[in-house]
């Protein structure tokens, strides 16, 4: 291991929660000789995270008190760490000096950001810069983004060792999801619907290969049929929002996640000269259960994520719901976390017309448990493997494929996948 400068790795916000639960799930499974230093804006609070870490080796792991909106203070950082790892968001506000110092000190990095703006941001700041430095700077590092991405790429890979072409139609579905609401990631939300509100910036919100490396060279969108092609359930879809899948027989609602996740994944066809194919196609949908039912459940789940983009991009309306929705740093309860799980399966058909399917699971709370287990395996991961990726603003899929699919699977989440 390189030891040209002072830390291996520092996590960054480690007094927060998800940060507290990164900062643990380091204490018990990052080696030894690692060299890892806590950081956040209050070292009473550091001492405080510390302590709750023993009786795990973490007596000599230091504590930094660093403000991330001080560029000085950032780039002292960068220069001092090999890896940084941060969960202090929303990123949009306070995440940029970070991610660039990192670009600029050929430091590799990792967030868990979920907003498409800043990462659009951040490809523009840092992408050339830490292709010359050799910085690996690997936004969605958490629930947000790798099921998706790595669940995509596995599939590729799969359908590419068959011979059975690239890509086609493809489509994550949400089998189960159990656990808690992340108050940071309704901040995240929250954040991108005020800057939503500049035409400009919306824009880019809704172009579908808006984190694209050449937006020129992407396909056109997918031609939807005129109204009058239409059938009475192709009308009821479009009205409400929700699908009815004539696979599985059941009705399907948009994943709140997927206008981020979708941009990821394709970012990473693109950034891999389009190995995905030219004619892949990527969505992501919840399962809501079949028949009349299951019908209701879509229509209301789709009404109440639009509601709540609606209701955040309006001072009034955003003032009450700050009033009852999670704030930043909050998180469940120990038992929401225990019983929280998810499944996930990424279904697709390839150009040849076969079929495949990989699932995505682990019987951890997504954005909590499970996403602090993602987030540290992706900085030991940094320190530790070796990684064909080369320096950028990359993709979880771009900068880590194997290599983090096999440290995961070595913390219990499954990633398999079967032809059909």
């Amino acid at each position: 291991m390189s030891t040209d400068r002072e830390f291996d790795i520092v996590l960054v916000g480690a007094t927060g929660f998800v940060g507290r639960l990164t900062a643990a799930h380091l204490a018990e499974h990052a080696p030894s000789s690692v060299r890892i230093a806590l950081a956040g804006r209050s070292e009473e609070r550091l001492t405080e995270v510390r302590a709750s870490l023993l009786p795990h080796r973490v007596e000599d792991w230091p504590l930094l008190v660093v403000d991330t909106t001080d560029a000085d203070a950032v780039a002292e950082l960068a220069a001092r760490t090999r890896v940084v790892v941060t969960t202090v968001g929303p990123y949009a506000k306070l995440g940029m000096p970070l991610a660039s110092a990192c670009a600029s000190a050929g430091t590799h990095y990792a967030d868990l950001t979920g907003e498409v703006l800043f990462v659009r941001d951040s490809i523009d700041a840092n992408h050339e810069e830490a292709q010359r430095t050799g910085a690996r700077i690997v936004h969605s590092c958490g629930f947000d983004s790798i099921p998706s991405d790595l669940g995509v790429w596995l599939t590729a890979r799969q359908v590419a060792a068959d011979g059975e072409g690239t890509l086609g139609e493809t489509v994550l579905h949400v089998r189960t999801l159990r656990g808690g609401v992340s108050g940071g990631t309704i901040d995240s939300m929250r954040q991108q619907a005020i800057e939503s509100t500049d035409p400009v910036r919306r824009k880019a919100v809704t172009d579908p290969h808006g984190l694209s490396p050449d937006r020129s060279a992407e396909p056109p969108s997918r031609n939807r049929p005129s109204s009058d092609e239409f059938g009475l359930l192709d009308k009821v879809q479009a009205v409400t929002g929700t699908r009815y899948d004539s696979v599985t027989k059941r009705w399907v609602a948009p994943f709140f996640m997927a206008s981020f996740n979708t941009r990821i994944v394709r970012r990473s066809n693109a950034l891999t000269d389009w190995s995905y194919g030219r004619e892949f196609r990527y969505d992501e949908v919840m399962d809501t259960g079949s028949g009349p039912v299951g019908a209701v459940k879509a229509g209301l789940t789709t009404a109440v994520l639009g509601g709540l983009f609606a209701g955040m991009s309006t001072a009034p309306t955003r003032r009450l719901l700050d009033v009852v929705l999670p704030k930043p740093g909050e998180g469940p309860s120990e038992e929401t976390m225990e019983n929280g799980r998810f499944v996930m399966d990424v279904e697709t058909t390839t150009t040849t017309g076969a079929r495949y399917r990989t699932r995505v699971a682990a019987g951890y709370d997504p954005g909590y448990s499970g996403t602090a287990i993602m987030l540290g395996q992706a900085g030991l991961s940094l320190a530790l493997d070796h990684l064909d990726s080369e320096g950028g603003v990359l993709t979880p899929a771009v900068a880590f494929g194997e290599s983090l699919v096999s440290r995961l699977q070595g913390n219990d989440f499954e990633f398999t996948t079967t032809r059909r």
